[in-house]
């Protein structure tokens, strides 16, 4: 058993959401959903629904790949500016899948095993959302990111928050990087430890940074509701840069998501 592992077995912790990828195929439908689309922060890929070249489970992971394909079907890329031909076209796909109507919790500990991909431009992350984003306006859902990562650094990994503030941005962060020198050769364990008072952030079950909520003052209780988790590899877009596509493809592994919450 990890050091990670062991910190999230306290006897008043049970888990309450896992998936370890025992199985083959698409993830989990009963767990997970994919966004679909150019979806934010002006990355070139288009994420895919349900298509196993770019998500699927194998081998005891979860693979999301990050790819350069030649689309034939016009319409199953609608909006792509990669054209080729009047019938090809060339675009970047990757997936994003999260829990988002399926499973959400508020505070606990999350732990995911992962290896990271590798190259300039990618920019694969494992965050949370409060569940209330599509009623209101980013930044006001909240948001941590338990782990992200880009290739033009590649040798740190980030944890951060991010919540509203009245300033010129109109938002607050606060977070940390981590110096690891083998992402993409090696596993590791992302987590974070989050209560009503704290988020601790964590790899391989060491702690880099801590979060106190009431620094986030009037908009403290953002982070005293309800999340969903998300995974996903974007390719490129406003911080990972202009991408290398050739370096595709990449491969960001998951062995296990586990999520424990404290016993009533």
């Amino acid at each position: 058993m990890t050091v990670s592992d062991s910190t999230s077995q306290d006897a008043k912790y049970e888990l309450t959401f896992s998936d370890e990828f025992d199985y083959r195929g698409l993830p989990n439908p009963e767990k997970w959903s994919f966004e679909e689309g150019f979806v934010r922060n002006m990355e070139p890929q288009y994420y895919t629904r349900e298509r196993r070249k770019n998500a699927r489970v194998k081998n005891g992971n979860l693979i999301i790949e990050g790819r350069k394909d030649q689309i034939l079907n016009n319409s199953y890329i609608e909006g792509s500016t990669h054209w080729r031909t009047n019938s090809e076209k060339t675009t970047y796909t990757s997936a994003s899948i999260n829990t988002f109507g399926k499973f959400s919790f508020r505070y606990g500990r999350v732990r995911v095993r992962a290896k990271l991909p590798q190259g300039q431009g990618v920019w694969p992350a494992i965050w949370m959302l409060g569940t209330d984003f599509n009623e209101v306006e980013w930044p006001f859902a909240g948001e941590i990111d338990i782990m992200e990562f880009v290739g033009k650094e590649n040798e740190h990994i980030h944890g951060t928050v991010h919540y509203p503030a009245d300033n010129e941005v109109q938002y607050s962060s606060d977070g940390a990087k981590f110096l690891v020198t083998d992402l993409h050769k090696d596993f590791h364990v992302y987590g974070i430890n989050w209560t009503k008072d704290r988020i601790e952030f964590l790899i391989d079950g060491e702690l880099y940074h801590t979060f106190h909520i009431e620094e986030a003052g009037s908009m403290a209780y953002i982070f005293r509701k309800p999340y969903y988790l998300l995974i996903n590899l974007a390719l490129g877009g406003g911080w990972a840069g202009e991408l290398d596509e050739s370096i595709l493809p990449q491969q960001f592994l998951i062995d296990y998501v586990r999520v424990y919450q404290e016993m009533e």
